[in-house]
């Protein structure tokens, strides 16, 4: 699969802009503050429907402007492919394939797989447990789509019950009825979640250990591993086990929606004790993994989004990725950097055609 052009409008810090771009390497170089991350981010918009920086979806409209376009034509398995995503303030975002729009944006999600390398990656390792469950469950969802409507399923049930106990808390009442309606539909669509996300690291952890050996020359030994309520008991019963705690904290404090993923170096938190260079070559594993198990479940190879990735990695780090890029098993590759120099001697080591693209 292969991203031939790109058009956007009104995107961030751009007002207009097309590239044509290489079917292997495409590097954006420049200074801090001119845009490289944008281009990135507006391929990822094509495959997501949303920015992977910035949730709020019109705070990606450029500043004085009433709407963004981002315009990408494909060739996937021998067919163009044309994708738009638009937005216009005070409106629904619109998602168009081939000039037809979605109804539903999931049922986009998988059709461009896509894989980002970025330093905000580094939220995995510092921030709690709920952008983790987001990794893993954008894994799995780009090559499953049962897995991504049952999740959705499940998130509207847990909103559902959520809002009855703050209605019994508010009216100090209680309805036992209503509630094993929810317990009943939360219990069969966690379980089938909790399955698939165990089954799902049977097969990445070590796809993910393997990835990490190679970067860092098998110096370090790390591990990835499940944390779920549901390993004690079923979700029913935890949830029963639970209820006088929900109806004080007026929401349910137990489930699939509180999952964890730990992240380990020689046996202890990466967070606490890994270096710099240690966390992002964990970050990179991780990714790459994610790249590995997608286009094996998919059969298309993703697009891969290299931001900054050079930075805070030592020579022989940086070498070890260049090198594994350099073979048949990756597409076409997108690299940001700030140093013209640094990204020309490294591309060069690789024997793909690539373009350079120098934003002033």
């Amino acid at each position: 699969m292969v991203l031939k052009t790109l058009s956007i409008l009104n995107y961030k810090n751009f007002d207009s802009k097309t590239f044509n771009f290489d079917s292997k390497i495409n590097c954006f170089v420049g200074a801090n503050g001119i845009g490289k991350t944008n281009i990135l981010d507006a391929i990822y918009h094509l495959s997501f429907g949303k920015s992977y920086f910035n949730p709020i979806a019109s705070q990606n409209i450029k500043h004085n402007e009433d709407f963004f376009v981002v315009d990408g034509l494909y060739l996937k398995q021998e067919r163009q492919e044309k994708i738009i995503v638009s937005l216009k303030k005070g409106q629904k975002k619109i998602i168009k394939r081939n000039s037809k729009v979605y109804d539903k944006f999931s049922d986009h999600i998988g059709f461009l797989p896509l894989v980002i390398i970025s330093p905000a990656d580094r939220d995995l390792i510092i921030e709690g447990s709920d952008t983790r469950r987001k990794f893993i469950d954008g894994v799995i969802s780009q090559s499953d789509k049962t897995y991504l409507q049952q999740l959705i399923s499940y998130n509207k049930v847990l909103t559902q019950r959520n809002a009855l106990l703050k209605y019994f808390a508010a009216n100090n009442t209680f309805n036992s009825d209503t509630l094993d309606i929810y317990n009943s539909q939360l219990n069969d669509l966690g379980q089938a979640i909790h399955k698939k996300r165990n089954e799902f690291l049977k097969v990445f952890v070590p796809i993910f250990k393997a990835r990490y050996k190679a970067i860092s020359n098998g110096n370090e030994k790390v591990n990835l591993s499940y944390k779920s309520d549901l390993f004690e008991d079923s979700l029913l019963t935890i949830l029963k086990q639970n209820l006088n705690k929900d109806k004080a904290l007026q929401y349910t404090s137990v489930g699939i929606h509180k999952d964890d993923l730990k992240f380990e170096i020689e046996s202890y938190p990466i967070k606490k004790f890994g270096s710099q260079g240690q966390q992002k070559s964990f970050l990179i594993a991780l990714k790459l993994a994610q790249f590995d198990f997608i286009k094996a479940e998919s059969g298309v190879t993703p697009i891969l989004l290299l931001d900054d990735i050079f930075d805070k990695l030592d020579e022989h780090r940086v070498a070890q990725i260049i090198a594994l890029v350099d073979n048949e098993n990756f597409g076409q590759i997108f690299i940001t950097d700030t140093h013209p120099e640094r990204t020309e001697v490294a591309i060069k080591q690789v024997h793909q055609t690539y373009q350079i693209f120098n934003l002033q």
